[in-house]
This record gives C-alpha cells, sequence and structure tokens, in this order.
C-alpha cells in the first residue's frame, strides 16, 4: 500500500444543503448522499460535506469551533480561460471572490475564491505541471516536458 496518498477530504460545513447545492452548481454530482454527509467522487479520492458541528465530535473535540482558510483545496487546468471560466462559475454559484485570477510570478496563471463555508480554492494553470487527458495531476511528468 502506498502511504503517501489523500483517500477522503470532508470539510465541516454549516448548512449542508447550501454546501451541496454550491458543489453541485459548479456541476459536481454526489456520489452518496446521507442525513449528515454528502460524497462526492474525485480522480482517485472522494470529497465529503459533513456538518461541522458533527465533524468536531466525530474528531473527539464536541463543541470545538472548526476554523478555515489554513489551507487551500486547488483545481488546475489546461488554460487560462479554463481557470477564468472556473473561478467565475464558483463565485456566480456564491462564492467569496478573494483573489480574481491573474498571471503569477511563478509562471502560472491562478485565482482564488472561498465557498460558503469559507473553504479556500485556488484555480490554477500551472504551465511547467501538464495535466492528464482525464484532468488529474502527476507532477512527476513535469520532468518529461521540455
Amino acid at each position: 500500500m502506498t502511504p503517501q496518498r489523500v483517500t477522503l477530504i470532508t470539510l465541516g460545513v454549516d448548512d449542508l444543503a447550501r454546501s451541496r447545492a454550491f458543489y453541485e452548481s459548479l456541476g459536481w454530482h454526489p456520489a452518496e448522499a446521507q442525513e449528515n454527509v454528502v460524497f462526492f467522487q474525485i480522480h482517485g479520492a472522494v470529497l465529503g460535506l459533513f456538518g461541522r458541528a458533527a465533524l468536531a465530535e466525530d474528531q473527539g473535540r464536541p463543541g470545538v469551533r472548526l476554523g478555515t482558510g489554513a489551507m487551500t483545496l486547488a483545481q488546475n487546468f489546461s488554460s487560462e480561460a479554463e481557470v477564468g471560466a472556473a473561478w467565475r462559475a464558483a463565485v456566480a454559484a456564491g462564492a467569496e471572490a478573494l483573489k480574481k485570477p491573474e498571471k503569477v510570478f511563478w509562471g502560472g496563471y491562478s485565482g482564488y475564491y472561498a465557498d460558503p463555508d469559507g473553504h479556500v480554492w485556488e484555480v490554477a494553470m500551472n504551465p511547467f505541471w501538464p495535466l492528464e487527458e482525464d484532468g488529474s495531476l502527476n507532477i512527476s511528468r513535469a520532468a518529461d516536458v521540455p
């Protein structure tokens, strides 16, 4: 088994229905939904939405207020146009615009938004990290790019 992997990312949310509707408006489709949790299948992993208080309790920390913003989730795209379209779609769906997509110091193009619960997403195009045909990212291939 490969130890260097992530199989499930769970985001604590204040309003599960609102958060589910946000991700569905971006074109995401739940793979499984229960009363208190929704799971979206993503490339090789799952993104879960779970009530924030219930998540704290599940972690063995009942009553703790779980925060946001200390980490960034990211989606990479093949072009600046795709980045802009993804950022605009998220903002139109109710995300908070944090940073409009722009050319960045490292040679790519990126922007940031926060979902309705404050979870930060980056949308980016990195010319040094080509995407696979299915949209997945394999940075070990970057060394093969001239």
